[in-house]
């Protein structure tokens, strides 16, 4: 999909992607560090990590597409070098979603009986934090860092500092 309604889909796309991988970030470093947060979210975590990351490949598909139909810039190679590294980032948050669901839904067994989870354990629970936030926190700057490049590739000659045109209304 590279257009919609007649505008570039890219430019509609990147509004998914700056809201869902931000709140799937949110949401699991919730859910990974407060238990009880990860069994309200149920299945939805994971759903919400499955749409982030299938908003990546659709919006860097469609920015691929309208980078063949602009002017060649500098501004505009770099901010699709970036684009081309959020994928493992999403990747990374929807795989810990993944995991802090599973093992959310799973009780510890019943004294006497095998199975059950660890999950409740305080170094596994550290760790699957430790690496949750820090898959987070890099997948949030990731997306900061290509829309301000986004950002200065379409607009840094698209404005003028000064106002300009017809006088505005009081």
């Amino acid at each position: 999909m590279t257009l919609i309604n007649g505008l570039p889909a890219h430019v509609l796309f990147v509004h998914v992607v700056v809201v869902l991988i931000p709140l799937t970030a949110l949401a699991l470093v919730t859910a990974a560090l407060w238990p009880r947060a990860a069994r309200r979210l149920g299945a939805l975590l994971p759903v919400l990590a499955l749409a982030a990351l299938a908003s990546v490949p659709l919006t860097t598909h469609a920015g691929e597409w309208l980078e063949r139909h602009v002017d060649d810039d500098a501004l505009v190679r770099r901010h699709t070098e970036l684009g081309d590294g959020l994928l493992p980032w999403a990747l990374g948050l929807f795989a810990l979603a993944a995991v802090v669901w599973w093992a959310g839904r799973r009780t510890p067994a019943e004294p006497g009986r095998k199975g059950g989870t660890r999950w409740s354990a305080l170094p596994v629970r550290i760790v699957v934090g430790v690496l949750s936030l820090a898959v987070a926190v890099g997948a949030v700057v990731d997306v900061y860092r290509i829309g301000d490049s986004g950002a200065k590739a379409a607009w840094h000659d698209a404005y003028s500092k000064t106002a300009t045109g017809a006088k505005h209304a009081p």
